[in-house]
């Protein structure tokens, strides 16, 4: 029941193999908690006290909220399927309550951080240094996701008509306008990679040898040019990702514009940067009012 559950998430929700991944691990948790093997669990044996058990010995570990709430849903959403399936008759997950949690704000980088970092005044005509400009200038002017950057072929942009096809979760497509210099700067890189990479495969961004980037690389190639403009904790590509957000609703862009270019299903997923919004605002204000201090 495990394995069809896990490859109902897979192939029916389109769920990526590392959130199925986290599923499997939370559901093997479980039945390692109860001493079974994985393959010897069967779910109609199991009662609330066993999963209260379970949550009181979490509880007792010290993990956080937010993981705390992660594993109880992986045993909601177990159980769900099950019931619809018919496989089982009754919910034990149902008296089980998530605990709360406190989302943290996004952190984001200052837009003078931002310019520093792509007006750089020389970056030399080779391959690398444009690529990883161009890396960051999307992710900048795009606010896509670090998986989403890495899957994007030179067909799902139209330099014509300004705009950049992406392939986001779940298997949704959405359309994200690209400005003119942005176009220019994305020409600049393909002509200077067609004359020095060999492609072996029909990725925009590429290696040295003509094949895809990988994760760790692109957070590499963020994380150590925004060390140099920042001292934020984090510097990775989803910190890009939130400040695209934060500096479009700052700018004033409608939120539901913005939930649309960041490929969010739930209005909730984006409304968190509206309180980021607010703190920038806030923060503005007691600096520069004379009577806020």
């Amino acid at each position: 029941m495990m394995n069809e559950f896990l490859q109902y998430l897979q192939y029916e929700k389109n769920y990526s193999s590392h959130t199925v991944l986290s599923y499997q691990t939370d559901l093997f948790q479980f039945a390692q908690f109860l001493e079974y093997a994985p393959e010897q669990f069967d779910p109609r044996r199991i009662s609330s006290s066993q999963i209260q058990q379970w949550v009181l010995s979490l509880m007792s570990a010290q993990i956080s909220a937010r993981t705390l709430s992660r594993k109880i849903s992986t045993l909601k959403s177990f159980w769900r399927f099950l019931l619809i399936r018919g496989y089982v008759s009754k919910n034990p997950t149902l008296k089980i309550i998530l605990p709360k949690t406190k989302k943290p704000i996004p952190a984001f980088f200052k837009e003078i951080e931002m310019i520093n970092v792509l007006s750089q005044p020389f970056i030399p005509e080779n391959f690398e240094p444009v690529r990883n400009h161009l890396i960051l200038t999307v992710f900048y002017l795009t606010g896509i996701r670090l998986s989403e950057l890495i899957n994007i072929k030179e067909t799902d942009i139209d330099l014509v008509e300004g705009n950049l096809k992406v392939i986001g979760k779940r298997n949704k497509q959405r359309m994200i306008p690209i400005g003119d210099d942005l176009c220019k700067n994305i020409e600049r890189y393909v002509f200077i990679r067609n004359q020095e990479v060999e492609m072996l495969e029909d990725f925009l961004f590429l290696r040295k040898n003509g094949k895809k980037m990988y994760p760790k690389m692109i957070y590499d190639i963020v994380h150590n040019n925004m060390t140099e403009v920042s001292s934020l904790h984090k510097r990775s590509p989803h910190v890009l990702r939130h400040t695209f957000a934060t500096g479009m609703l700052n700018g004033g862009a409608e939120i539901n514009a913005v939930k649309d270019l960041l490929g969010h299903s739930s209005l909730a997923s984006t409304q968190v940067y509206t309180h980021t919004s607010f703190e920038e605002l806030y923060n503005i204000y007691k600096q520069a009012h004379p009577r806020a201090k």
